[in-house]
């Protein structure tokens, strides 16, 4: 009897190890399958402070809407999406839907991502990702080295050199993303 061989797709691979992996964050970034395990409470809180910020800032009554853990569909290879943790997206997103609940990157306003055991494709893979979606701001709380990068306005696909924030700074969200901002630096680094 002749045993038929299936060779999987990576996205057929990414859907495999979300089932297999609960509570884990699969990506597909420049070719390579993430698999990213389950935020730890400081990482939760920073994000829970993101939510509140934009909306003391009127996000809503802008038009915008904020969002975690939607998939944006990346313009590199077929298959790429990434996951961010948070994401200021326009009001009618949801009409970008590209698939696996992934939207066209030209929705979203802004990226913010806070580091965690795989901070080198924060820092690297996802800025060089995000800036070929022309993401117009993506900001990353790089935990590991205690600091906050903003990034903005791409151009041909790359990022300017990032502004760096230490602790005790706050970091000025771009008039671009639609809303007058300041993020304080420890609470995206700690959750506090």
């Amino acid at each position: 009897m002749a045993v038929m061989q299936h060779e999987l797709t990576l996205g057929e691979a990414a859907d495999l190890l979300s089932r297999a992996l609960p509570g884990h964050r699969v990506e597909i970034l420049q070719g390579r399958l993430i698999a990213t395990p389950p935020p730890d409470g400081s990482h939760a809180l920073s994000l829970t402070g993101l939510v509140v910020a934009f909306d003391r800032a009127g996000a809503r009554q802008a038009g915008l809407r904020y969002v975690q853990g939607i998939g944006l569909w990346l313009p590199g290879l077929p298959d790429d999406y990434a996951i961010p943790d948070f994401c200021v997206v326009d009001e009618d997103f949801r009409d970008a839907h590209v698939q696996k609940n992934c939207y066209a990157p030209n929705v979203f306003r802004l990226v913010v991502e806070v580091t965690s055991s795989n901070w080198t494709d924060d820092l690297g893979t996802k800025v060089e990702s995000y800036a070929e979606a022309g993401v117009p701001v993506y900001i990353v709380a790089d935990r590991k080295h205690g600091e906050v990068l903003l990034h903005s306005d791409p151009e041909n696909g790359k990022y300017p050199a990032p502004q760096r924030y230490e602790r005790g700074a706050s970091v000025p969200v771009p008039a671009s993303v639609g809303v007058t901002l300041e993020l304080p630096v420890d609470t995206l680094l700690d959750g506090d």
